[in-house]
């Protein structure tokens, strides 16, 4: 009777075991979705930048009030900002998702 009990706990631990593995492949995906988020996020910001020294530049006044032209492209330039944050919150929602499917027990 032992032997039996013995037997049915050890399938029970592994069977426990098997279903708290995570995939390694889900894994990855989902650490380059990140990366991606990351890069997009990055890149984003690095264009904005730009577009926000161009605007500075183009304004050679040191009154302190920027002109029509330049709040434009700065509000061009933040809405570029926007774009890539949002789309880099979609990429790591997508991230999200893909580790909650690969969750032991879901």
């Amino acid at each position: 009777m032992s032997r039996i009990r013995i037997a049915a706990v050890t399938v029970a631990l592994v069977a426990t075991s098997a279903c708290n593995r995570t995939d390694p492949a889900a894994e990855r995906t989902a650490d380059a979705l990140e990366n991606q988020a990351d890069a997009i996020r990055e890149s984003g910001d690095a264009r904005a930048d730009a577009m926000e020294d161009k605007a500075d530049q183009m304004d050679n006044r040191a009154d302190g009030i920027d002109s029509p032209v330049e709040q434009r492209m700065e509000s061009q330039a933040a809405r570029v900002r926007d774009r890539a944050e949002d789309k880099a919150d979609a990429v790591e929602d997508k991230a999200d998702r893909v580790r909650d499917r690969n969750e032991p027990n879901n």
